[in-house]
């Protein structure tokens, strides 16, 4: 392992030093004063509230490009609501194939088999930096997953897993895939995300897309669970239209509202999904190119062809730094990140709790590539500084 690269403090600070995967970093040129403010301090039933919630599904459908016959709903709870508000609402009546491999998805591992108590499940869980065996999935069963593990940098690479015909349901949670990466809509029957991630929108509020096919179940089955208030999209066993049409199950924040339409006009100005997924492509390549030259960092996703190019999760590889207990490796990186936000260049990109030691970067479109090469740059000085600990450690 030859020494760190840099002994020097750069002197360019990222234009914009926000990296942490959620909430993330505002769209480039965001202003609070932007927004309108019409709709602040009135009721989200009002026509005007209404109508600005509506706006949000419109324009999302457009956004996404979604097929005609798909619904649109504002959720409360953000992903983690929506995508609750799904599997308590559609599961039951088939087996479960549930697919893990970082903390939110294994929690849903945890809500079917513990919580649900569905008897019928398979859970296929896979260690931080791998994919399960995606093709042990049964399609005669609903099936459960993440589009990207936003907390492990591992992603699924494509829907050539997922048949055109099939008789479960697939129940995709794509927070932190949505906008950064190609996702078939027809392979999926629910999917569900947070504003908070690639549109650089506010928390709490979550998205809920579902296929003809999850209505349909909705309307022939009932759950024998009790529903709480938050989770009920059906009455007298039909679907409330409402949902999908600007009335929420709770009160939203109008002003959020506002926030992520202005993110959506900007998402449209730099060319829709395909120009935030180039974005996002773009941003990942300065952080691939600083991994190629960088000989202590690598990629915690173990195969090129299933790291997510959103929520870039590094690992340190240095040996000086593996022969470190876990919690001193934890403690090194957490001084990594620390001198680096004293110095204002770069904030919130240390790895998540739950996961191995390391970094995390949030490459979303709303992110620049020149702020990320600006951060490692940063990374590489802060690195030099703690250096001197791992030699004495070793």
């Amino acid at each position: 392992m030859s020494s760190p690269s840099s002994d020097s403090k750069p002197t360019v600070r990222p234009r914009c030093p926000n990296f942490s995967s959620g909430p993330c970093a505002k769209r480039p040129g965001w202003s609070l004063a932007a927004l309108p403010t019409e709709s602040l301090g009135r009721s989200h039933r009002s026509k005007l509230g209404k109508g600005r919630i509506k706006k949000v599904i419109d324009d999302t459908k457009a956004l996404l490009e979604l097929p005609a016959d798909y619904r649109v709903g504002l959720m409360a709870g953000s992903d983690t609501g929506a995508f609750e508000a799904a599997m308590w609402s559609l599961l039951g009546p088939r087996p479960v194939d549930v697919f893990a491999w970082e903390s939110f998805s294994k929690g849903w591992v945890t809500d079917i088999t513990k919580q649900l108590k569905l008897p019928n499940t398979r859970s296929f869980v896979a260690p931080y930096g791998e994919l399960p065996d995606l093709t042990q999935a049964d399609f005669t069963h609903d099936v459960v997953f993440t589009w990207n593990g936003t907390t492990s940098g591992v992603c699924v690479p494509n829907g050539d897993w997922i048949p055109d015909t099939r008789e479960g349901l697939t129940l995709c949670d794509a927070t932190s895939g949505v906008l950064g990466m190609p996702i078939p809509w027809a392979k999926c029957d629910v999917i569900t995300y947070s504003w908070q991630k690639c549109l650089g929108g506010e928390g709490a509020h979550g998205i809920l897309i579902l296929s003809p096919r999850a209505v349909e179940r909705l309307e022939s089955y009932k759950p024998t669970w009790p529903m709480p208030k938050l989770f009920r999209m059906t009455k007298e066993g039909k679907v409330v239209e409402g949902i999908f049409a600007g009335e929420t199950i709770n009160t939203p924040s109008l002003l959020c509202v506002e926030d992520v339409l202005d993110a959506m006009a900007w998402a449209q100005s730099v060319g829709g999904q395909k120009g935030t997924i180039a974005r996002t492509r773009a941003n990942f390549a300065a952080v691939e190119a600083w991994v190629k030259r960088t000989p202590w960092i690598d990629f915690l996703a173990r195969d090129p062809a299933s790291r997510s190019p959103t929520s870039v999760c590094l690992k340190i590889v240095d040996p000086a730094f593996l022969d470190l207990s876990s919690e001193d490796q934890l403690g090194f990186c957490k001084k990594l990140v620390a001198r680096i936000e004293a110095e204002g260049a770069g904030y919130d990109f240390n790895g998540y709790r739950d996961a191995p030691a390391g970094l995390r970067i949030w490459c979303g479109a709303t992110a620049e590539a020149s702020d990320i090469a600006a951060l490692t740059a940063w990374i590489d000085w802060s690195y030099a500084e703690g250096a001197s600990t791992l030699r004495k450690a070793a």
